[in-house]
């Protein structure tokens, strides 16, 4: 990834400094225990930098035990010609050349991109099969469902998120109606939304009860702007919802800057305490809503690299779960991962 200045323009996302993060090191806690990567990114775009297989191994490779990741969409290596509908196909034949590639074993054990994560307009309707079976087909076995992105706030100028999409994006009958052709076809869904749009997930998991369904980024809890100071007020909203049927969580993304956390401004880069700290809220807040078994921790790499090291993001999610029983932590770091991506 590129390197940059804390001060840079601000973006959705913090920039990546590796010579800030070699400002640290720490011992690995628990580094006999399995982890699955749930939510990794792979990219190489002039406006975010390079973080392809050698990057992610490094990260990978750095000390905790991952035994295998999921790639999830980030608009990487479309098609460039061909119908646009099509196109995200191609992200999918890179993540499975990735996933290839780590398969052969020459890079180590991980398995890269076991699963993959894909995207495609469910607002075409239900002609987004078409697209859904090219995928399949372009996923060697792996593909496992799609990212449809429906995040949109009034006041995401604060924490520089440039896409206003249409509210209510969920309960559209076009998008619903793509929606509809996941379940047959053996796929899931992620989502990806701030916590004032939960309400929207809520009554589509209650619809489409059968869809196996995975909220992001423990339910974009938005920290800056209107809610800045205002977490419990912000927990509240998730605390509220009817989670009937229940969704599965990822725990994590919380180094990007719409959580409002500060650690990228420091002179070092924050320890696996520190982070554990600032984090606990919402990691606590999230596995008492949906419980150790319908929940997972997320590195979001490299989006988080840009507040934090892969070493020390993965000790604060140990340190997190310290008190919690053996069972329940193969669930958090991999049981549910394998489990919901189908990875074994």
């Amino acid at each position: 990834m590129q390197s940059a200045t804390p001060g840079a323009a601000v973006g959705p996302h913090l920039p990546v400094r590796q010579d800030w993060l070699d400002r640290r090191r720490e011992t690995i806690i628990e580094p006999e225990l399995a982890i699955v990567d749930p939510h990794h990114h792979l990219v190489d775009r002039p406006e975010t930098g390079r973080y392809l297989l050698p990057e992610l191994l490094a990260d990978t490779g750095s000390g905790h035990d991952i035994t295998a990741t999921v790639y999830l969409e980030w608009l990487s290596m479309y098609r460039a010609q061909g119908p646009a509908d099509l196109r995200p196909v191609g992200e999918v034949e890179f993540a499975n050349g990735m996933a290839a590639m780590a398969a052969s074993g020459v890079y180590g054990k991980t398995q890269v991109c076991a699963g993959i994560v894909g995207h495609a307009d469910l607002a075409l309707g239900a002609p987004v099969e078409r697209v859904l079976e090219a995928m399949i087909e372009a996923g060697g076995g792996r593909f496992r469902g799609i990212r449809f992105i429906t995040a949109s706030h009034p006041d995401q100028a604060a924490w520089g998120s440039p896409v206003i999409r249409p509210s209510g994006l969920l309960k559209d009958p076009r998008v619903r109606a793509g929606f509809a052709r996941l379940e047959p076809l053996g796929l899931s869904f992620d989502a990806w939304m701030y916590h004032t749009q939960l309400d929207d997930l809520v009554d589509l998991a209650r619809d489409f009860p059968e869809t196996q369904i995975v909220l992001d980024h423990v339910g974009g809890a938005i920290g800056l702007g209107p809610y800045a100071g205002k977490r419990d007020e912000v927990f509240a909203a998730g605390r509220s919802a009817s989670w009937r049927p229940a969704p599965t969580s990822k725990l994590g993304g919380l180094g990007m800057r719409m959580f409002g956390f500060t650690h990228h401004l420091g002179e070092l880069p924050p320890n696996s305490e520190e982070l554990a700290a600032a984090w606990r809220p919402y990691i606590e807040t999230c596995t008492a809503a949906f419980g150790p078994e319908r929940a997972m921790f997320e590195s979001n790499f490299p989006v988080d690299k840009g507040s934090c090291d892969y070493v020390q993001l993965w000790n604060a999610f140990k340190r997190i779960a310290a008190g919690y029983s053996a069972a329940e932590k193969a669930a958090l770091f991999a049981g549910t991962a394998t489990k919901f991506y189908r990875l074994s």
